[in-house]
């Protein structure tokens, strides 16, 4: 609840802080927030008091300071009620359109949106409705990584993210692992910068932008939040947080929260588990401190679904999976393709007023991960090789025939250390920032293979009962093991005029990245490595034309390497010995940017719209795909030269009326490659071509309702046709999907707060369609290189194919 009263002579005073800022009495009517409004005598403050999502009340006052006028003392409260699982109704578009004010592209979720979602999905798929992002998923709960985003035609690997301060991605595949980040009831919102991330943020692979998220804070009583949901598929899922409140009188809050998801596959045999934990600590002090401590952990374990060729699609859609029952001798038997992955994650975000206008911050995190992507594959006896020297006669268990199945198992662990500090200097229109960020990041994997028994179960899919070489040796397909450092030095200063309506700012980056590499395998090359130093300089200029009104413009550069272990280390087949992949580290210049965008913001009465047009020139591209080699999943980057990007997006929404919340996004696309595609020592003539993964349009339509009691939210996502080859001779088909959630939240129950009922159906329309690609290719179709002799044999793309209509019930309660 959020209470504001007023006497009357401070009317006069309220209304203008309401042109001013925006908000208040008129903008919560305006929005469709709950108030009431009484009468009583002789208030002498004015007084707020905003309610945590538990309901406990957090008041500041100030003494209102105005001339009385001769009519009598009148108090107004106008009342802003929150939910226990943080809804307030005051975010335009239903939480899908938060006022933004930075002098680049932005937008993003909030509480509002969020709640309304399915529990079980994860923070990627949160963002599917706002400009310009493309969620490609394969599974309609949202509780797994097996997924794909991009935005503005970039995909996940050139995106960076950031989770209360810290880095929680995949430093060296980028991969975001979305899943692992936090249970949805925790997060109170997502912000998407496409193109111009925060300099001051701990990544440099963000080339496509930034994705943020940030946890709810601890309530300041004693309380908690029940869900449980229910679905399709056998899902079952479990959540339950406990808010400390203040503990004794430190100041410092807490809560902890638990969550056990299960499932069966939508298609196909097998299924999946999640367990998560949160935890979340705060203190407040004196003048602007802050500190706050964050931590997750998770382990998904999933049976993995099958990523069809269009000729399986179009033949099988939706029964092309792993084979439910064990032969003796099929490998794409579904227990052997499976994968299990443990996150843990921790940070502490620190704030500490100096004086003097001066501010420091410093986040150390870290982000460790233990996992397994196993496949199936098939081994003899003898005739395997380790790297290039035979393998001799291997180990079997006692009766496994010569030639026998096996599970290829692709473990690997990362550990991550992080330190992102900065200081900020406000000297009258002045505000200079400078920081520092240290990455320091070990890597290990060591694909092997196990036997089954019989029935096709192994002893131990993490690697601890392997196949040996007659010598003793584990039978790898490498040994990788990488050391990462980054450095970056960051300094950046804004200077405001015209009483900060007009701002501009500068800033500069200095990316300094180390990255050594061994693998003990026989005939590797034991030890590779590189240094790279990247400036990356930005400018940006905005203009307050009024308080409803913005323009801005900005330039930035970026920079990433070139993403997987692959480029790394040398790769041998097993069974001939010879070399199928040679390293390439160093070799592969860095991916760079050049980034341009103009943009306009108009929040009104009437609507709120949010236009940007941008401008990408990429040199040495890099596009990361995947293929499966003997069982294991394969990561590399296909070096696609130089491309040209341009497009437009914006998102519109209305102020509520009758509870209705209306919105819509859209972006149109044009990317193009400048340049012959490199391919068996020629070149293929896709210069001109269309970008891969690039639709020419997308969109989305959403329509949110919200009375305090009866509540729904609507969405329809438009993906058009996008190209998988970079000759542009297979592509994958536009699609439409349709999304939408119903509740009703009772009255308090006794110590219940809020109880309340939600359905969400996913695909509405049951639409059997391709989401996105999993594995890019060069050319589908045979085609004659630009020296007219070479024919360059075609290879078929594979897709991830999207989830079919699911529908779940969630029953949820504060207390």
């Amino acid at each position: 609840m959020h209470r504001l009263s007023v006497n009357h002579r401070h009317l006069l005073f309220l209304g203008a802080a309401v042109l001013v800022n925006g908000q208040g009495m008129c903008a919560a009517f305006a929005q469709g927030a709950p108030a009431t409004t009484r009468q009583q005598a002789r208030p002498s403050r004015v007084t707020a008091s905003a309610h945590e999502p538990n309901g406990t009340p957090h008041r500041t006052e100030g003494q209102a300071g105005v001339q009385a006028h001769q009519a009598a003392p009148e108090k107004i409260n106008v009342v802003r009620r929150v939910t226990p699982n943080g809804v307030t109704g005051t975010t335009p578009g239903g939480g899908l359109m938060p006022r933004q004010s930075d002098p680049f592209s932005k937008s993003g979720v909030t509480r509002d949106y969020i709640a309304s979602q399915s529990p079980t999905t994860n923070a990627l798929n949160l963002v599917r409705n706002t400009p310009g992002v493309i969620v490609a998923t394969a599974d309609p709960t949202g509780a797994t990584d097996r997924m794909s985003v991009s935005i503005r035609g970039m995909n996940q690997n050139e995106l960076g993210y950031e989770l209360e301060g810290m880095n929680p991605s995949d430093v060296l595949y980028y991969n975001p692992t979305s899943s692992g980040w936090a249970d949805t009831e925790n997060l109170a919102s997502i912000t998407v910068t496409p193109g111009s991330p925060d300099i001051m943020a701990p990544t440099y692979s963000a080339v496509g932008g930034l994705i943020s998220a940030k946890l709810r804070d601890p309530a300041r009583r004693m309380g908690g939040y029940l869900d449980l949901t229910y679905g399709g598929n056998d899902l079952k899922r479990e959540f339950a947080r406990f808010d400390t409140g203040e503990i004794g009188h430190s100041g410092v809050r807490s809560y902890v929260s638990f969550s056990d998801t299960t499932a069966t596959n939508w298609r196909g045999p097998g299924g999946l588990n999640r367990w998560h934990l949160d935890f979340k600590a705060a203190k407040d002090w004196g003048e602007g401190n802050h500190i706050s401590a964050f931590m997750s952990y998770n382990d998904v374990a999933e049976d993995l679904y099958t990523y069809p060729t269009m000729e399986q699609w179009n033949t099988m859609k939706w029964d092309y999976n792993y084979s439910r029952t064990y032969t003796g001798k099929n490998t794409n038997y579904y227990k052997f393709h499976q994968y299990e992955w443990r996150h843990a994650r921790a940070g502490v975000n620190m704030k500490f007023n100096l004086g003097h206008n001066l501010t420091l911050t410093a986040t150390p995190y870290i982000f460790d991960v233990d996992g397994v992507l196993n496949g199936g594959s098939t081994l003899t006896q003898t005739g395997e090789h380790l790297g290039t020297e035979s393998a001799g006669t291997l180990q079997f268990p006692a009766g496994t025939p010569a030639s026998t199945v096996a599970e290829s198992v692709d473990h690997f662990t990362e550990s991550t250390f992080g330190l992102n500090t900065g200081l900020d200097w406000k000297a009258g229109h002045n505000d200079l920032q400078v920081g520092y960020w240290y990455s320091y990041v070990n890597y290990t994997e060591d694909p092997s293979y196990t036997i089954p028994d019989a029935a096709g179960n192994v002893t131990n899919k993490w690697g601890a009962d392997p196949v040996l070489t007659q010598n003793g040796q584990r039978l790898l397909q490498w040994n990788a093991h990488v050391i990462q450092q980054t450095n970056a030095l960051t300094i950046a200063d804004t200077y405001s005029f015209l009483h900060d309506r007009l701002k501009v700012s500068a800033g500069f980056k200095e990316v300094m990245l180390t990255r050594t590499a061994t693998n003990q395998i026989p005939g590797a090359q034991y030890q590779t490595g590189f240094s790279d130093a990247e400036p990356l300089p930005r400018a940006a200029i905005s203009f307050q034309i009024n308080p409803r009104d913005q323009v801005y413009f900005n330039a930035t550069t970026a920079f990433r390497e070139a993403a997987a272990v692959t480029p790394s280390i040398d790769m041998f087949n097993t069974t001939t010995g010879k070399m199928t992949s040679q390293h390439t580290l160093g070799a592969i210049k860095p991916e760079f940017s050049i980034a341009e965008e103009l943009g306009y913001r108009h929040y009104g009465k009437y609507f709120n719209l949010s236009l940007a047009l941008f401008n990408y020139n990429f040199t040495n591209r890099q596009i990361t795909s995947n293929s499966l080699v003997g069982g294991t999943t394969i990561t590399s980057s296909i070096s696609a030269g130089g491309q040209t990007t341009r497009g437009i997006s914006g998102e519109i929404s209305l102020p509520r009326w009758h509870h209705f919340a209306p919105y819509l996004s859209g972006q149109f696309l044009h990317a193009t490659i400048d340049s012959n595609l490199p391919v068996s020592g020629t070149y293929l003539p896709t210069k001109g071509k269309t970008a891969v993964l690039s639709p020419k349009f997308s969109g989305s339509i959403g329509l949110s309702y919200d009375d305090g009691a009866v509540f729904g939210n609507f969405s329809f996502n438009y993906i058009g046709s996008e190209y998988s080859t970079f000759m542009n001779d297979q592509k994958i088909p536009s699609y439409e999907t349709a999304n939408l959630g119903l509740g009703y939240r009772f009255r308090d129950i006794a110590f219940l707060k809020r109880p309340q009922i939600q359905l969400n159906l996913i695909n509405m329309g049951n639409e059997k369609y391709l989401s996105g690609a999993w594995g890019l290719t060069s050319n589908a179709k045979a085609t004659t290189a630009m020296n007219g002799t070479t024919q360059i044999a075609g290879a078929s793309p594979t897709y991830i194919t999207g989830g079919r209509f699911s529908g779940m019930v969630s029953v949820s309660t504060g207390f």
